[in-house]
């Protein structure tokens, strides 16, 4: 455990992810969405602290949401729910906790891939933490995390008050 609240021990930064799906939700489908963002998420020296399961629809992630922000400091990363079907409703629920939209980074993690253009996923903050929306494919998720890693240190340290130089 870190001694300062939602701060890593040691080099890393804290990390949870929100598996957003209703067949994850209901046992009728494996994730693997979640180990795939996990994984790429440790590879930077992140802290995975969780992994938790939410269903879709506004009110259900919006709950999660609330749930892992809450005097949290540290990066939240949604899988799942930013696309097309009707039950894909992680934008809106997402946009119901944020504080503050970072719509730079959204646009970023759209830009990897000619999919990326058909995800609604969003960014921002709330509270200290920064939350992102990716897709719920392992391959997609990865893609578009690894398009912003580079500035979630540094965005975590200024939601934390450190000023830049």
């Amino acid at each position: 455990m870190s001694a300062v609240p939602g701060r890593a021990a040691g080099p890393g930064w804290l990390a949870r992810v929100v598996v957003v799906s209703d067949g994850v939700a209901d046992g009728s489908r494996e994730d693997r969405g979640g180990p795939a963002v996990r994984e790429a998420l440790e590879a930077v020296g992140a802290v995975v602290e969780a992994v938790v399961v939410s269903a879709d629809g506004v009110d259900a992630v919006a709950d999660a949401l609330r749930a892992q922000t809450a005097g949290f400091a540290g990066l939240v990363v949604t899988t799942g729910g930013t696309g097309f079907g009707p039950r894909d409703l992680t934008p809106e629920g997402t946009r119901v906790v944020l504080d503050r939209e970072a719509p730079g980074l959204a646009e970023a993690m759209r830009l990897v891939n000619p999919l990326g253009r058909l995800s609604r996923g969003i960014a921002g903050t709330a509270g200290t933490a920064l939350v992102l929306n990716v897709p719920g494919s392992p391959r997609g998720a990865v893609e578009c995390l690894e398009a912003v890693l580079d500035v979630v240190p540094h965005a975590l340290a200024l939601l934390a008050g450190d000023r830049p130089h």
